[in-house]
């Protein structure tokens, strides 16, 4: 069997969320390393990103349509499927609480920045496990349970909304977004040297 279109976009969304947590701490570090003033205008533009695609998106999709079609299939995977759709509804909170942190940190100063920055090594450490998970676990037990109907139906729902750092054009309103993030972050996201 060829690997469904939704497995693929969700391999290639979480391969673009590790780029840009990766491409977060080595700014973050270089900063520090020179110390030179943070570049708050995109570590927002990438927090605002990581909040409106993959907590927004990228997780409805799969907690909506992937997570109960496995359900119907299966309740081998019950308990990881709820931890799951609990770490969902976390890594919303948490994004909020990073953006929280870092208005703090640009805010008050200094003082702050290891707040964010724990804060944020909290989150790349849930977020690892987290993918982990679910390609380890969840995608393989997708590919043994569900049928024909139920790929066609998932990958028409993965489809309509892909993630513009996976090689996929923004939509309109997040074109200057994306320019941003990608003029000024540095690799493997963006051309920048930050």
């Amino acid at each position: 069997m060829t690997t469904p279109l939704s497995i693929r976009v969700i391999r290639d969304e979480h391969q673009a969320l590790r780029a840009m947590l990766d491409s977060l701490r080595l700014m973050l570090r270089r900063q520090r390393d020179q110390g030179s003033t943070p570049r708050f205008d995109v570590i927002r533009a990438m927090l605002f990103y990581i909040d409106e695609f993959p907590e927004r998106l990228h997780h409805r999709k799969e907690s909506e349509l992937l997570f109960p079609l496995i359900r119907q299939h299966s309740d081998a995977a019950a308990d990881i499927l709820a931890r799951l759709d609990r770490d969902h509804a976390a890594g919303e909170r948490a994004i909020r609480d990073l953006e929280r942190a870092l208005l703090a940190w640009e805010m008050i100063g200094e003082s702050r920045r290891i707040d964010f920055e724990t804060a944020l090594d909290r989150y790349l450490d849930f977020y690892a496990a987290h993918m982990r998970l679910e390609e380890e676990v969840v995608l393989p037990l997708a590919q043994q349970v569900l049928g024909e109907a139920d790929w066609r139906t998932l990958d028409a729902a993965f489809a309509e909304n892909r993630d513009p750092l996976t090689g996929h054009a923004p939509s309109h309103e997040y074109e200057q977004l994306f320019s941003r993030i990608v003029r000024t972050a540095p690799a493997p996201i963006g051309l920048g040297g930050d």
